[in-house]
């Protein structure tokens, strides 16, 4: 009886210390992971201009460089970690002409993580502002990515006096999203392996999942910058917040119409739905803009950088000119 009982004991103290186990891992690796966060920020201070937009202390990264009389505007795609490593390759190749600026959204790259809804309104007047405090002044040439396409087209459609012309890098559009049978999504044990640090064990995690870092287009010393960036900013709660949003903010931008502007647009033909390149075409021919099939990926800017930059050159003097 004596040994059934000591069984019994260790057989319902087994999984119970299993628990503890667990809990005592999860809690050790998040801990570290919050200070390996502050070392890093200390040791990679934001290579912009940190801006308080609203003196609340939530702050937004404007990273700019180049000179000229028109400020190109890039716009990162939803879940982008760092829009300023992102689109490096293809805006070095564009301020040589220009002055160029790169927004990183509200828990993207070196900006905070906000608890401000992202509503388009809320997050237009975001960007705006920081350009704004940066020191930047209108007139804008838009670049947006994927998500940023209803931002660009709502910003040109509420303030046309301070957009010459938008230059889509494989953009959404409200009719492709109205259409579209899918909504994109992140995933749940991603998140927590994010936000517990439990990610940073994950071999190549980094090398993988940022495109950048996938084509071989960050050197060592950006590459160790950006990985830091990387695990403390995967699946924000700003970024699911912009999922969230995404009916209303399509539904908002599709109600106004098109943009007295053109809208020119660059397009992956990787997309296996045929609506995203006709909704894409579709609005660039009503606007009177150009569009672009090109044989890259949806971060169509890091396949095709010197292609684009070269052809934005001619758009922008156009727009210019006229």
């Amino acid at each position: 009886m004596k040994f059934k009982r000591i069984l019994k004991w260790v057989l319902l103290a087994i999984p119970v210390l299993l628990i503890l186990g667990v809990v005592f891992i999860i809690g050790a690796s998040y801990l570290e992971h919050r200070e390996l966060v502050e070392l890093e920020k200390e040791k990679y201070p934001a290579p912009g201009n940190m801006v308080d937009l609203y003196n609340d202390g939530d702050k937004l990264h404007v990273y700019t460089e180049g000179e000229g009389d028109i400020t190109l505007v890039f716009m990162s795609g939803l879940g982008t970690s760092s829009p300023k490593y992102d689109f490096k390759v293809l805006y070095e190749k564009l301020s040589d002409h220009y002055r160029i600026a790169v927004v990183e959204r509200a828990g993207y790259g070196w900006s905070d993580i906000t608890s401000n809804p992202r509503d388009l309104d809320t997050v237009l007047d975001e960007t705006r502002t920081a350009l704004k405090l940066s020191g930047e002044s209108p007139p804008y040439v838009l670049f947006p990515h994927s998500l940023a396409g209803l931002e660009a087209l709502y910003w040109a459609n509420l303030y046309p006096d301070e957009i010459e012309t938008i230059i889509g890098l494989d953009p959404l559009v409200p009719g492709y999203y109205e259409q579209a049978e899918e909504e994109p999504s992140f995933s749940g044990l991603v998140s927590f392996l994010a936000n517990t640090g439990l990610m940073r064990n994950q071999p190549d995690v980094f090398q993988n999942n940022f495109p950048a870092m996938q084509k071989g287009l960050l050197s060592e010393s950006e590459a160790e910058i950006v990985r830091t960036i990387f695990f403390r900013r995967v699946q924000t709660e700003n970024m699911q917040e912009e999922i969230n949003m995404l009916d209303l903010n399509a539904q908002i931008v599709s109600e106004q119409g098109t943009p007295d502007l053109p809208f020119h647009v660059f397009i992956s033909n990787e997309n296996d739905d045929k609506s995203w390149s006709e909704n894409l075409t579709a609005l660039a021919t009503e606007t009177s803009g150009e569009h672009f099939l090109m044989d890259a990926g949806h971060y169509i800017h890091l396949d095709k950088p010197g292609v684009i930059a070269e052809k934005s050159k001619e758009l922008i003097e156009r727009a210019v000119g006229n």
